[in-house]
């Protein structure tokens, strides 16, 4: 078989759970041609908040937001070949970096989940028209939840990419006492990213515990739109049983978890970066068709 699918009822929705293998991919047609013409950058201007640096393209509805991950910005892999395949379409695309990030302004140390949860919403509320489908990569899929939970009437489909829901916050959890004990005296957190050892990152004690505020999965999530679960088997920074307890606490019936059995936490590989267009393409689909 190309993929193995199998359902299993987890908690309130059934769950559609697909193991998507590299040679089912290369049998997959591609979807857009590549054109180069690129959106330009341009500058979200917010009273007494940074400003956000973005690029766009009009085009129909339902129209596609890209939220980066933690440590990535608006020019990775997935937010440019995700442009190119809305250009080829001539569906509407938002890319942006957040506070602190990229190109745009704020110092990315005095960042929060929250401060980065009003980027998003700005975002949706000052560049984009109708309902949109939100493309979170590791911890934007966290924001895009936060978004949608804020914004339903804006959210039309989600699309998570290895997305981090909670994960600071859980990660941090499992500490040994002694080390949750050290960073809080030094007021800081140093976080190696293992899919790349040579990245590490400094996240304050306060980015932490206002992270807490933020957390959803210990209840139900009253998201009810289509829901898809990108991750890779061999994740070892988010372990994609994180997209299996996200789609158990969503109230949507609607929810497919797609795991990449090799795939690892960024899911750039060219197989990786197509069965995200595919799976855009198939949201855009299903959503016109219903609409």
């Amino acid at each position: 078989m190309a993929s193995h699918v199998c359902r299993t009822l987890c908690g309130r929705a059934l769950i559609k759970l697909q193991i998507v293998e590299n040679y089912f991919l290369r049998c997959v047609t591609p979807l857009y041609t590549v054109h180069r013409q690129k959106s330009s950058v341009q500058f979200l201007e917010r009273p007494e908040l940074p400003k956000l640096a973005y690029q766009r393209l009009k085009g129909k509805n339902p129209g596609v937001v890209f939220l980066p991950g933690f440590a990535s910005d608006m020019n990775s892999e997935k937010a440019v070949a995700l442009e190119d395949f809305c250009k080829s379409l001539g569906h509407s695309f938002v890319r942006f970096d957040y506070t602190g990030r990229g190109m745009s302004e704020g110092v990315f140390e005095e960042c929060t989940v929250g401060k980065w949860k009003k980027d998003v919403l700005s975002v949706l509320d000052d560049l984009t028209d109708g309902p949109q489908i939100l493309v979170g990569s590791s911890f934007g899929g966290w924001l895009m939840f936060l978004a949608a939970l804020a914004r339903p009437e804006k959210i039309a489909a989600l699309v998570g990419v290895a997305a981090a829901v909670d994960h600071v916050v859980s990660t941090f959890k499992q500490l040994p006492v002694e080390v949750k004990k050290e960073i809080e005296e030094k007021g800081e957190w140093k976080i190696t990213m293992k899919h790349n050892k040579e990245s590490v990152y400094t996240v304050p004690y306060h980015a932490v515990k206002e992270a807490e505020n933020h957390c959803i999965l210990s209840s139900p999530v009253p998201v009810t739109c289509p829901i898809r679960l990108i991750h890779g088997m061999k994740d070892e920074d988010v372990p994609w049983h994180v997209s299996l307890q996200v789609a158990d606490c969503v109230l949507s019936t609607d929810v497919d978890v797609i795991l990449r059995k090799h795939g690892q936490h960024r899911l750039t590989e060219k197989e990786d970066i197509k069965l995200l267009t595919y799976t855009v393409d198939d949201l855009i689909d299903k959503l016109t068709t219903l609409g």
